[in-house]
């Protein structure tokens, strides 16, 4: 995210410690509360590769088996 620009840049203080500013942190926090979270759509069955889901199976009625 932060290579993107949607995290805000770190800081080196040595080569092996690095920080964040934290009011620039705490923006980016208050930025991502304010939106809400959608859900993602369930995926679509029917078109998977591997065991995909048939019209005729689903109307089977017959337990899952497993």
């Amino acid at each position: 995210m932060e290579q993107r620009g949607q995290f805000p840049r770190r800081f080196l203080l040595t080569p092996r410690c690095v920080v964040w500013d934290l009011a620039e942190v705490e923006a980016w926090l208050a930025l991502r509360r304010a939106k809400p979270i959608r859900r993602a759509p369930p995926p679509d069955v029917r078109k998977r590769i591997t065991r995909p889901v048939r019209a005729a199976d689903r109307n089977e009625g017959r337990p899952f088996p497993g």
